[in-house]
């Protein structure tokens, strides 16, 4: 398969769970479960609410109030977007017709190395 990469518009209706055609497969494996996904899926959750968030500073009074309000929001919003890592790499896994366990690939071949890395260390006798 091509390793083709999506243009612009698909690419900003993917970020927004739209599903790419499956000449794309490759890419969009590699983007779900590749080096460096769950930091692209923070990005594109928490990244583009900052500036709403933003708007908390113009609110009249102390700095401190709108950065209050901002952080009552943007706080629960970090803590649910990390929670939910897993949850939605599978569901777009599955959108885009993979199988779900992929999602667990990048764990699976770290505790490999792990388990390899301990029974190097301490030979079993």
């Amino acid at each position: 398969m091509t390793a083709s990469k999506p243009g612009a518009w698909q690419r900003i209706r993917y970020i927004f769970g739209g599903t790419l055609p499956p000449s794309m497969s490759d890419w969009v494996l590699v983007d779900l479960t590749g080096p460096g996904a769950t930091r692209r899926y923070l990005m594109r959750f928490l990244l583009p609410v900052l500036p709403v968030l933003c708007l908390f500073l113009l609110t009249p009074g102390p700095l401190w109030i709108g950065l209050s309000m901002m952080a009552l929001l943007y706080l629960p919003l970090v803590y649910f977007t990390v929670a939910l890592v897993y949850v939605y790499r599978r569901h777009r896994l599955v959108s885009h017709g993979f199988d779900p366990e992929l999602a667990r690939a990048a764990e699976r071949r770290r505790a490999d190395a792990d388990r390899i890395a301990y029974e190097s260390r301490h030979q079993r006798g």
